[in-house]
Protein backbone atom coordinates (compact mmCIF):
# COMPACT_ATOMS: atom_id res chain seq x y z
CA UNK A 1 0.00 0.00 0.00
CA UNK A 2 2.85 2.50 1.12
CA UNK A 3 4.18 1.72 -2.32
CA UNK A 4 1.70 2.47 -4.03
CA UNK A 5 0.67 5.60 -2.56
CA UNK A 6 4.18 6.62 -2.82
CA UNK A 7 4.51 6.17 -6.57
CA UNK A 8 1.27 8.30 -6.97
CA UNK A 9 2.95 10.97 -5.16
CA UNK A 10 5.98 10.47 -7.66
CA UNK A 11 3.90 10.43 -10.43
CA UNK A 12 2.13 13.20 -10.25
CA UNK A 13 5.19 15.39 -9.31
CA UNK A 14 6.79 13.92 -13.26
CA UNK A 15 3.70 15.01 -14.57
CA UNK A 16 4.42 18.42 -12.90
CA UNK A 17 7.61 18.82 -13.85
CA UNK A 18 7.33 17.70 -17.55
CA UNK A 19 4.23 20.50 -17.54
CA UNK A 20 6.95 22.90 -16.15
CA UNK A 21 9.49 21.78 -18.67
CA UNK A 22 7.29 22.56 -21.76
CA UNK A 23 6.61 26.07 -20.33
CA UNK A 24 9.63 26.84 -19.95
CA UNK A 25 10.47 25.64 -23.30
CA UNK A 26 7.64 27.84 -24.75
CA UNK A 27 9.02 30.87 -23.24
CA UNK A 28 12.32 30.62 -24.35
CA UNK A 29 11.44 30.39 -27.95
CA UNK A 30 8.70 33.79 -27.23
CA UNK A 31 12.04 35.59 -25.81
CA UNK A 32 14.24 34.68 -28.80
CA UNK A 33 11.52 35.56 -31.12
CA UNK A 34 10.64 38.82 -28.80
CA UNK A 35 14.73 39.59 -29.38
CA UNK A 36 14.86 39.11 -32.93
CA UNK A 37 11.98 41.77 -33.27
CA UNK A 38 13.99 44.35 -31.39
CA UNK A 39 11.67 44.17 -28.40
CA UNK A 40 14.24 43.64 -25.90
CA UNK A 41 11.73 44.57 -22.63
CA UNK A 42 9.54 41.18 -23.23
CA UNK A 43 12.56 39.68 -24.48
CA UNK A 44 14.52 39.84 -21.20
CA UNK A 45 11.26 39.41 -19.13
CA UNK A 46 10.60 36.37 -20.52
CA UNK A 47 13.98 34.94 -20.47
CA UNK A 48 14.57 36.05 -17.23
CA UNK A 49 11.37 34.34 -16.16
CA UNK A 50 12.99 30.56 -17.66
CA UNK A 51 16.20 31.48 -15.82
CA UNK A 52 14.89 31.46 -12.34
CA UNK A 53 12.37 29.11 -12.33
CA UNK A 54 15.39 26.88 -14.77
CA UNK A 55 17.83 27.89 -11.22
CA UNK A 56 15.24 26.87 -8.59
CA UNK A 57 14.78 23.11 -10.18
CA UNK A 58 18.66 22.67 -11.41
CA UNK A 59 17.64 22.60 -14.90
CA UNK A 60 20.66 23.43 -16.30
CA UNK A 61 20.13 23.17 -20.37
CA UNK A 62 17.59 25.35 -19.59
CA UNK A 63 19.17 28.20 -17.32
CA UNK A 64 22.19 28.24 -20.05
CA UNK A 65 20.16 29.08 -22.40
CA UNK A 66 18.33 31.52 -21.04
CA UNK A 67 21.30 33.10 -19.86
CA UNK A 68 23.05 33.00 -23.50
CA UNK A 69 20.38 34.85 -24.83
CA UNK A 70 19.84 37.75 -22.08
CA UNK A 71 23.63 37.96 -23.07
CA UNK A 72 22.36 38.16 -26.99
CA UNK A 73 20.01 40.96 -26.04
CA UNK A 74 22.32 43.05 -24.30
CA UNK A 75 24.67 42.59 -27.10
CA UNK A 76 21.79 43.51 -29.26
CA UNK A 77 21.19 47.16 -26.90
CA UNK A 78 25.48 47.64 -27.27
CA UNK A 79 26.05 47.16 -23.63
CA UNK A 80 28.57 44.92 -23.96
CA UNK A 81 29.77 45.19 -20.22
CA UNK A 82 26.39 42.92 -19.65
CA UNK A 83 26.41 41.25 -22.43
CA UNK A 84 30.06 39.71 -21.17
CA UNK A 85 28.76 39.15 -17.86
CA UNK A 86 25.94 36.69 -19.21
CA UNK A 87 28.30 35.11 -21.31
CA UNK A 88 30.62 34.26 -18.58
CA UNK A 89 27.64 32.92 -15.87
CA UNK A 90 26.28 30.81 -19.24
CA UNK A 91 29.92 29.82 -19.37
CA UNK A 92 30.31 28.36 -16.05
CA UNK A 93 26.95 26.15 -16.00
CA UNK A 94 27.97 24.85 -19.40
CA UNK A 95 31.79 24.06 -18.01
CA UNK A 96 30.33 22.46 -14.91
CA UNK A 97 26.94 20.70 -16.16
CA UNK A 98 26.63 20.21 -19.82
CA UNK A 99 28.70 18.98 -22.55
CA UNK A 100 31.14 20.74 -24.49
CA UNK A 101 28.83 21.79 -27.57
CA UNK A 102 27.45 24.73 -25.58
CA UNK A 103 30.47 25.06 -24.28
CA UNK A 104 31.78 26.30 -28.22
CA UNK A 105 28.78 28.04 -28.61
CA UNK A 106 29.63 30.49 -26.22
CA UNK A 107 33.05 30.87 -25.94
CA UNK A 108 32.02 31.56 -29.96
CA UNK A 109 29.23 34.64 -28.52
CA UNK A 110 32.36 36.16 -26.15
CA UNK A 111 35.23 36.19 -28.81
CA UNK A 112 32.49 38.28 -31.30
CA UNK A 113 32.15 40.29 -28.58
CA UNK A 114 35.62 40.98 -27.59
CA UNK A 115 36.23 41.78 -31.39
CA UNK A 116 33.05 44.01 -31.01
CA UNK A 117 34.98 46.17 -28.43
CA UNK A 118 38.46 46.32 -30.40
CA UNK A 119 40.26 43.20 -28.27
CA UNK A 120 41.09 40.92 -31.52
CA UNK A 121 43.95 39.32 -29.01
CA UNK A 122 41.11 38.23 -26.57
CA UNK A 123 38.88 37.41 -28.94
CA UNK A 124 41.35 35.26 -30.79
CA UNK A 125 42.09 33.36 -27.54
CA UNK A 126 38.30 32.28 -27.26
CA UNK A 127 37.96 31.30 -31.15
CA UNK A 128 41.07 29.38 -30.57
CA UNK A 129 39.11 27.34 -27.58
CA UNK A 130 35.98 26.68 -29.88
CA UNK A 131 38.15 26.00 -32.68
CA UNK A 132 40.22 22.74 -30.15
CA UNK A 133 37.01 21.92 -29.13
CA UNK A 134 35.41 21.54 -32.07
CA UNK A 135 38.04 19.55 -33.59
CA UNK A 136 38.47 17.44 -30.71
CA UNK A 137 34.78 16.16 -31.43
CA UNK A 138 35.12 15.98 -35.00
CA UNK A 139 32.31 18.28 -36.15
CA UNK A 140 33.72 19.65 -39.25
CA UNK A 141 31.25 21.92 -39.59
CA UNK A 142 31.87 23.66 -36.22
CA UNK A 143 35.79 23.35 -36.80
CA UNK A 144 35.34 25.26 -40.49
CA UNK A 145 33.49 28.05 -39.03
CA UNK A 146 35.66 28.85 -35.97
CA UNK A 147 39.05 28.34 -38.42
CA UNK A 148 37.72 31.42 -40.63
CA UNK A 149 36.89 33.24 -37.10
CA UNK A 150 40.44 32.76 -36.59
CA UNK A 151 41.63 33.44 -39.83
CA UNK A 152 39.50 36.79 -39.81
CA UNK A 153 41.42 37.40 -36.10
CA UNK A 154 44.64 37.12 -37.84
CA UNK A 155 44.29 39.32 -40.69
CA UNK A 156 43.23 42.07 -38.21
CA UNK A 157 46.17 41.05 -35.82
CA UNK A 158 48.50 41.22 -39.32
CA UNK A 159 49.35 37.31 -39.09
CA UNK A 160 48.52 36.96 -42.87
CA UNK A 161 50.90 33.54 -43.26
CA UNK A 162 48.76 32.19 -39.80
CA UNK A 163 45.31 33.46 -41.58
CA UNK A 164 45.86 31.88 -44.32
CA UNK A 165 46.39 28.44 -42.96
CA UNK A 166 43.39 28.77 -40.87
CA UNK A 167 41.29 29.89 -43.95
CA UNK A 168 42.63 26.65 -46.43
CA UNK A 169 41.58 24.41 -43.34
CA UNK A 170 38.37 25.78 -43.11
CA UNK A 171 37.51 25.94 -47.01
CA UNK A 172 38.52 22.26 -46.73
CA UNK A 173 35.62 21.77 -43.82
CA UNK A 174 33.17 23.51 -45.47
CA UNK A 175 33.05 22.32 -49.42
CA UNK A 176 29.54 21.82 -50.77
CA UNK A 177 28.23 24.84 -48.23
CA UNK A 178 28.51 28.01 -50.55
CA UNK A 179 27.30 30.90 -48.37
CA UNK A 180 29.90 29.54 -45.81
CA UNK A 181 32.49 29.04 -48.21
CA UNK A 182 31.74 33.17 -49.32
CA UNK A 183 32.83 33.85 -46.19
CA UNK A 184 36.47 31.93 -46.19
CA UNK A 185 36.65 33.59 -50.06
CA UNK A 186 35.93 37.15 -48.70
CA UNK A 187 38.92 36.28 -45.47
CA UNK A 188 41.08 35.07 -48.20
CA UNK A 189 40.75 38.09 -50.48
CA UNK A 190 41.42 39.94 -47.53
CA UNK A 191 44.41 37.85 -46.86
CA UNK A 192 46.09 38.04 -50.00
CA UNK A 193 45.79 42.21 -50.07
CA UNK A 194 47.86 41.57 -46.77
CA UNK A 195 50.19 39.65 -48.08
CA UNK A 196 50.61 41.94 -50.99
CA UNK A 197 49.70 39.57 -53.86
CA UNK A 198 47.00 42.54 -55.43
CA UNK A 199 46.03 39.96 -58.10
CA UNK A 200 44.91 37.09 -56.66
CA UNK A 201 43.09 39.20 -53.94
CA UNK A 202 41.23 41.32 -57.09
CA UNK A 203 40.76 38.26 -59.01
CA UNK A 204 38.59 36.85 -55.51
CA UNK A 205 37.03 39.57 -54.54
CA UNK A 206 35.59 40.12 -58.42
CA UNK A 207 34.44 36.65 -57.87
CA UNK A 208 32.83 36.81 -54.87
CA UNK A 209 30.94 40.73 -55.46
CA UNK A 210 28.11 39.30 -58.03
CA UNK A 211 26.93 36.23 -54.76
CA UNK A 212 26.74 39.38 -52.55
CA UNK A 213 23.64 40.93 -53.59
CA UNK A 214 21.17 39.56 -50.86
CA UNK A 215 20.91 42.44 -48.08
CA UNK A 216 22.14 39.63 -45.39
CA UNK A 217 25.38 40.01 -46.91
CA UNK A 218 25.63 43.50 -46.64
CA UNK A 219 28.79 43.75 -44.24
CA UNK A 220 30.30 41.06 -46.15
CA UNK A 221 29.62 43.22 -49.70
CA UNK A 222 31.08 46.91 -47.62
CA UNK A 223 34.21 44.19 -46.80
CA UNK A 224 34.62 42.70 -50.14
CA UNK A 225 34.38 46.14 -51.57
CA UNK A 226 36.71 48.20 -49.26
CA UNK A 227 39.53 45.09 -50.20
CA UNK A 228 38.93 46.15 -54.39
CA UNK A 229 39.28 49.56 -53.17
CA UNK A 230 42.65 49.16 -50.92
CA UNK A 231 43.57 46.83 -54.05
CA UNK A 232 43.38 49.82 -56.71
CA UNK A 233 45.01 52.05 -53.98
CA UNK A 234 48.00 50.11 -53.69
CA UNK A 235 48.28 49.79 -57.86
CA UNK A 236 48.08 53.89 -58.01
CA UNK A 237 44.00 53.50 -59.64
CA UNK A 238 42.64 56.04 -57.13
CA UNK A 239 39.72 57.23 -59.28
CA UNK A 240 39.43 53.12 -59.15
CA UNK A 241 40.03 53.10 -55.49
CA UNK A 242 37.33 55.53 -54.76
CA UNK A 243 34.17 54.80 -56.85
CA UNK A 244 34.24 51.00 -54.95
CA UNK A 245 34.76 52.93 -51.28
CA UNK A 246 31.65 55.05 -53.00
CA UNK A 247 29.86 52.00 -54.14
CA UNK A 248 30.89 50.46 -50.52
CA UNK A 249 29.07 53.66 -49.22
CA UNK A 250 25.26 53.12 -51.03
CA UNK A 251 25.66 49.59 -49.63
CA UNK A 252 25.90 50.72 -45.61
CA UNK A 253 22.89 50.78 -43.85
CA UNK A 254 24.37 51.17 -40.45
CA UNK A 255 26.39 53.78 -38.51
CA UNK A 256 29.21 51.49 -37.91
CA UNK A 257 29.49 50.19 -41.83
CA UNK A 258 29.24 54.01 -42.79
CA UNK A 259 31.94 55.48 -40.69
CA UNK A 260 34.61 53.05 -41.49
CA UNK A 261 33.31 53.74 -44.95
CA UNK A 262 33.50 56.91 -44.78
CA UNK A 263 37.11 56.71 -43.23
CA UNK A 264 38.06 54.95 -46.42
CA UNK A 265 36.72 57.62 -48.41
CA UNK A 266 38.51 59.95 -46.46
CA UNK A 267 41.96 58.66 -46.99
CA UNK A 268 41.70 57.94 -50.47
CA UNK A 269 40.14 61.93 -51.19
CA UNK A 270 43.47 62.72 -49.33
CA UNK A 271 46.03 61.07 -51.38
CA UNK A 272 43.96 62.25 -54.74
CA UNK A 273 44.67 65.87 -53.30
CA UNK A 274 40.67 66.62 -53.18
CA UNK A 275 41.30 67.92 -50.01
CA UNK A 276 37.00 69.45 -50.01
CA UNK A 277 35.60 65.98 -50.19
CA UNK A 278 38.52 64.96 -47.58
CA UNK A 279 37.09 67.30 -45.04
CA UNK A 280 33.34 66.58 -45.83
CA UNK A 281 33.83 63.07 -45.34
CA UNK A 282 35.40 63.85 -42.19
CA UNK A 283 32.67 65.97 -41.35
CA UNK A 284 30.18 63.15 -41.72
CA UNK A 285 32.19 61.09 -39.81
CA UNK A 286 31.76 63.22 -36.85
CA UNK A 287 28.26 63.55 -37.19
CA UNK A 288 28.10 59.98 -37.55
CA UNK A 289 30.00 59.50 -34.51
CA UNK A 290 28.18 62.30 -32.62
CA UNK A 291 24.87 59.81 -33.72
CA UNK A 292 26.57 56.91 -32.94
CA UNK A 293 27.21 57.98 -29.09
CA UNK A 294 23.56 59.59 -29.06
CA UNK A 295 22.24 56.20 -29.93
CA UNK A 296 24.20 54.39 -27.21
CA UNK A 297 23.61 56.64 -24.45
CA UNK A 298 19.82 55.83 -24.92
CA UNK A 299 20.05 52.18 -25.27
CA UNK A 300 22.30 52.66 -22.24
CA UNK A 301 19.41 54.61 -20.54
CA UNK A 302 17.07 52.12 -21.97
CA UNK A 303 18.90 48.89 -21.06
CA UNK A 304 19.59 50.05 -17.12
CA UNK A 305 15.97 51.00 -17.26
CA UNK A 306 14.95 47.21 -18.45
CA UNK A 307 17.97 45.58 -15.64
CA UNK A 308 15.66 48.09 -12.86
CA UNK A 309 12.14 46.44 -13.98
CA UNK A 310 13.87 42.88 -14.66
CA UNK A 311 14.88 42.74 -10.93
CA UNK A 312 11.85 43.55 -10.11
CA UNK A 313 10.22 40.70 -11.60
CA UNK A 314 12.69 38.85 -10.75
CA UNK A 315 12.02 39.27 -7.14
CA UNK A 316 8.38 38.60 -7.85
CA UNK A 317 8.65 35.68 -9.66
CA UNK A 318 11.30 34.48 -6.50
CA UNK A 319 8.54 34.99 -4.46
CA UNK A 320 6.02 33.20 -6.55
CA UNK A 321 8.35 30.27 -6.34
CA UNK A 322 8.45 29.98 -2.61
CA UNK A 323 4.40 29.88 -2.71
CA UNK A 324 4.45 27.39 -5.37
CA UNK A 325 7.14 25.43 -2.82
CA UNK A 326 4.41 25.29 0.24
CA UNK A 327 1.52 24.59 -2.12
CA UNK A 328 3.31 22.16 -3.04
CA UNK A 329 4.62 21.09 0.42
CA UNK A 330 0.78 20.92 1.11
CA UNK A 331 -0.38 18.84 -1.63
CA UNK A 332 2.07 16.29 -0.53
CA UNK A 333 1.40 16.49 3.34
CA UNK A 334 -2.47 15.93 1.95
CA UNK A 335 -1.34 12.88 0.04
CA UNK A 336 -0.03 11.61 3.13
CA UNK A 337 -2.50 12.51 5.20
CA UNK A 338 -5.50 10.38 2.71
CA UNK A 339 -2.40 7.65 2.55
CA UNK A 340 -2.67 7.17 6.46
CA UNK A 341 -6.60 7.17 6.17
CA UNK A 342 -6.92 4.05 3.37
CA UNK A 343 -4.13 2.29 5.56
CA UNK A 344 -6.04 2.84 9.00
CA UNK A 345 -9.50 1.95 6.99
CA UNK A 346 -7.95 -1.03 5.34
CA UNK A 347 -6.74 -2.14 8.81
CA UNK A 348 -10.01 -1.98 10.10
CA UNK A 349 -11.51 -3.69 7.15
CA UNK A 350 -9.38 -6.86 7.55
CA UNK A 351 -9.59 -7.08 11.58
CA UNK A 352 -13.79 -7.12 11.12
CA UNK A 353 -13.16 -9.68 8.42
CA UNK A 354 -11.57 -11.81 11.14
CA UNK A 355 -13.90 -11.43 13.69
CA UNK A 356 -16.63 -12.20 11.39
CA UNK A 357 -15.06 -15.32 10.40
CA UNK A 358 -14.54 -16.39 14.23
CA UNK A 359 -18.22 -15.98 14.62
CA UNK A 360 -19.69 -18.06 11.81
CA UNK A 361 -16.77 -20.45 13.45
CA UNK A 362 -18.37 -20.16 16.57
CA UNK A 363 -21.77 -20.76 15.55
CA UNK A 364 -21.38 -23.77 13.51
CA UNK A 365 -19.55 -25.60 16.42
CA UNK A 366 -22.68 -24.37 18.57
CA UNK A 367 -25.06 -25.71 16.00
CA UNK A 368 -23.12 -28.83 16.09
CA UNK A 369 -23.55 -29.01 20.04
CA UNK A 370 -27.36 -28.72 19.44
CA UNK A 371 -27.26 -31.43 17.16
CA UNK A 372 -25.82 -33.93 19.65
CA UNK A 373 -28.04 -32.94 22.56
CA UNK A 374 -31.40 -33.89 20.30
CA UNK A 375 -29.45 -37.18 19.43
CA UNK A 376 -29.19 -37.90 22.84
CA UNK A 377 -32.74 -37.56 23.97
CA UNK A 378 -33.74 -39.56 20.63
CA UNK A 379 -32.67 -42.78 22.73
CA UNK A 380 -32.42 -43.39 26.36
CA UNK A 381 -30.05 -46.41 25.71
CA UNK A 382 -27.35 -44.25 24.85
CA UNK A 383 -27.18 -41.32 26.62
CA UNK A 384 -24.30 -42.76 28.40
CA UNK A 385 -22.59 -42.44 24.95
CA UNK A 386 -24.66 -39.01 23.73
CA UNK A 387 -23.08 -37.61 27.35
CA UNK A 388 -19.12 -38.45 26.41
CA UNK A 389 -19.97 -37.68 22.97
CA UNK A 390 -21.39 -34.16 24.26
CA UNK A 391 -18.25 -34.04 26.40
CA UNK A 392 -16.18 -34.87 23.96
CA UNK A 393 -17.45 -31.75 21.38
CA UNK A 394 -17.97 -29.46 24.86
CA UNK A 395 -13.67 -30.26 25.27
CA UNK A 396 -13.19 -29.45 21.50
CA UNK A 397 -15.09 -26.40 21.21
CA UNK A 398 -13.23 -25.33 24.62
CA UNK A 399 -9.74 -25.95 22.66
CA UNK A 400 -11.17 -24.56 19.72
CA UNK A 401 -12.07 -21.37 21.24
CA UNK A 402 -8.75 -21.09 23.51
CA UNK A 403 -6.95 -21.77 20.14
CA UNK A 404 -8.97 -18.59 18.22
CA UNK A 405 -7.99 -16.69 21.61
CA UNK A 406 -4.12 -17.65 21.23
CA UNK A 407 -4.90 -16.38 17.38
CA UNK A 408 -6.33 -12.85 18.40
CA UNK A 409 -4.09 -12.55 21.12
CA UNK A 410 -1.15 -13.34 18.45
CA UNK A 411 -2.47 -11.31 16.41
CA UNK A 412 -2.82 -8.55 18.28
CA UNK A 413 0.98 -9.39 18.94
CA UNK A 414 1.91 -9.33 15.73
CA UNK A 415 -0.08 -5.85 14.69
CA UNK A 416 1.96 -4.42 17.84
CA UNK A 417 5.41 -5.20 16.48
CA UNK A 418 4.18 -4.26 12.74
CA UNK A 419 3.73 -0.96 14.69
CA UNK A 420 6.73 -0.86 16.58
CA UNK A 421 8.32 -1.31 13.35
CA UNK A 422 6.34 1.57 11.57
CA UNK A 423 7.08 3.55 14.49
CA UNK A 424 10.96 3.10 14.22
CA UNK A 425 10.61 3.49 9.91
CA UNK A 426 9.27 6.78 10.60
CA UNK A 427 11.41 7.71 13.39
CA UNK A 428 14.66 6.95 11.18
CA UNK A 429 12.74 8.83 8.26
CA UNK A 430 12.38 11.79 10.70
CA UNK A 431 16.09 11.53 11.80
CA UNK A 432 18.06 11.05 8.25
CA UNK A 433 15.53 14.10 7.34
CA UNK A 434 16.50 16.20 10.19
CA UNK A 435 20.59 14.82 10.15
CA UNK A 436 20.55 16.43 6.31
CA UNK A 437 19.77 19.84 7.18
CA UNK A 438 22.52 22.11 7.50
CA UNK A 439 20.97 24.35 10.17
CA UNK A 440 19.85 21.66 12.26
CA UNK A 441 23.79 20.47 12.50
CA UNK A 442 24.41 23.97 14.37
CA UNK A 443 21.39 23.90 16.58
CA UNK A 444 22.93 21.88 19.98
CA UNK A 445 19.27 21.36 21.23
CA UNK A 446 17.99 20.07 17.72
CA UNK A 447 21.49 17.91 17.83
CA UNK A 448 20.93 16.22 21.05
CA UNK A 449 17.21 15.20 20.57
CA UNK A 450 18.41 13.83 17.42
CA UNK A 451 21.07 11.72 19.50
CA UNK A 452 18.51 10.83 22.15
CA UNK A 453 15.91 9.29 18.94
CA UNK A 454 18.71 7.33 17.99
CA UNK A 455 19.70 5.73 20.95
CA UNK A 456 15.64 5.41 21.48
CA UNK A 457 15.75 3.05 18.11
CA UNK A 458 18.71 0.79 19.59
CA UNK A 459 17.08 0.13 22.91
CA UNK A 460 15.63 -3.49 22.56
CA UNK A 461 13.07 -3.09 25.70
CA UNK A 462 9.96 -3.37 22.91
CA UNK A 463 11.50 -6.80 22.19
CA UNK A 464 11.70 -7.57 25.76
CA UNK A 465 8.05 -6.28 26.44
CA UNK A 466 6.58 -8.45 23.64
CA UNK A 467 8.21 -11.84 24.39
CA UNK A 468 7.35 -11.86 27.87
CA UNK A 469 3.43 -11.04 26.23
CA UNK A 470 4.19 -14.30 23.94
CA UNK A 471 4.89 -16.62 26.75
CA UNK A 472 2.27 -15.51 28.31
CA UNK A 473 -0.28 -16.76 25.50
CA UNK A 474 1.71 -19.51 24.14
CA UNK A 475 2.78 -21.15 27.92
CA UNK A 476 5.40 -23.43 27.34
CA UNK A 477 6.41 -22.41 23.56
CA UNK A 478 9.63 -21.07 23.71
CA UNK A 479 10.47 -22.99 26.98
CA UNK A 480 9.86 -26.33 24.88
CA UNK A 481 11.50 -25.03 21.85
CA UNK A 482 14.43 -24.21 23.41
CA UNK A 483 14.89 -27.72 25.11
CA UNK A 484 14.57 -29.24 22.17
CA UNK A 485 17.09 -26.99 20.03
CA UNK A 486 19.21 -25.42 22.17
CA UNK A 487 21.11 -24.51 19.71
CA UNK A 488 18.98 -21.81 18.63
CA UNK A 489 19.89 -18.38 18.71
CA UNK A 490 17.71 -15.56 20.15
CA UNK A 491 17.59 -14.24 16.82
CA UNK A 492 16.06 -17.31 15.55
CA UNK A 493 13.88 -17.93 17.98
CA UNK A 494 12.59 -14.60 17.47
CA UNK A 495 12.04 -15.47 13.75
CA UNK A 496 9.93 -18.49 14.93
CA UNK A 497 7.83 -16.42 17.13
CA UNK A 498 7.13 -14.04 14.28
CA UNK A 499 6.13 -17.03 12.14
CA UNK A 500 4.33 -18.78 14.63
CA UNK A 501 1.75 -15.95 14.66
CA UNK A 502 1.35 -16.38 11.02
CA UNK A 503 3.00 -13.79 9.82
CA UNK A 504 3.39 -13.48 6.90
CA UNK A 505 7.66 -13.11 4.87
CA UNK A 506 6.71 -9.54 3.81
CA UNK A 507 5.96 -8.52 7.60
CA UNK A 508 8.67 -10.89 8.99
CA UNK A 509 11.16 -8.84 6.57
CA UNK A 510 9.72 -5.57 7.68
CA UNK A 511 10.21 -6.18 11.23
CA UNK A 512 13.49 -7.32 11.04
CA UNK A 513 14.20 -4.68 8.87
CA UNK A 514 15.54 -6.78 6.06
CA UNK A 515 14.48 -7.96 2.66
CA UNK A 516 12.01 -10.24 1.47
CA UNK A 517 14.68 -12.42 -0.44
CA UNK A 518 17.14 -12.24 2.89
CA UNK A 519 14.15 -13.38 5.33
CA UNK A 520 13.08 -16.85 3.10
CA UNK A 521 17.24 -17.33 3.59
CA UNK A 522 16.83 -17.23 7.24
CA UNK A 523 13.99 -19.27 7.44
CA UNK A 524 15.98 -22.05 5.14
CA UNK A 525 18.84 -21.78 7.62
CA UNK A 526 16.75 -22.35 10.50
CA UNK A 527 14.99 -25.34 9.19
CA UNK A 528 18.75 -26.56 8.26
CA UNK A 529 19.58 -26.52 11.58
CA UNK A 530 16.17 -27.97 13.38
CA UNK A 531 16.88 -30.72 11.07
CA UNK A 532 13.55 -30.33 8.70
CA UNK A 533 14.62 -31.30 4.83
CA UNK A 534 12.00 -28.61 3.72
CA UNK A 535 11.38 -25.06 4.95
CA UNK A 536 7.69 -25.46 4.15
CA UNK A 537 7.83 -28.32 7.14
CA UNK A 538 8.37 -25.95 10.15
CA UNK A 539 5.08 -23.71 10.12
CA UNK A 540 3.79 -27.23 10.49
CA UNK A 541 6.17 -28.28 12.52
CA UNK A 542 5.95 -25.17 15.07
CA UNK A 543 2.11 -25.72 15.57
CA UNK A 544 2.67 -29.51 16.89
CA UNK A 545 5.09 -27.99 19.50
Amino acid sequence: MKRILGGIVILFSVILSAQQTERLDSLLIAGITARSNKDYATSLELLTEVRTVAEDNHWYKQQFLALNNIGANYYSMLDYGEALDYYLEAYTIALKHLDENEEMTVLNNIAILYNKEGEPEKAEAYFYKAYLMAKEHDDTIKTGLYAVNLGLSANELNKPDEALVYLEEAKEHLKGRANLILMVDIALAENYYKRGDLETAETIAKTVLPSLSAIEFTEEKISTLTVLSNVYQEKGELSTSITYAEEALEVATNLDLKISTYEQLAKLYRAHGLMDAALVAKDSIIALNDTLSTIKNGRFFEANKVKFEIANYRRELQQSSAEQREERARLYTLLGFCALVIMLISWALRNSFIKNKQRKILHDRSQEIIALELEKEKSDNLVLEKQLHAKEAFLLLEQEKLKNEIETQNQKLAAKALQVSSRNELLKDVINSLSSQTEISKNVFLTRKIKELKSLLKNDNEWESFLKHFEEVNQNFISELKRRHPELTANDIRYISYLYMDLTNKEISSLFNITAVASRKRKERISQKMGLSESSDLYRYLSDI
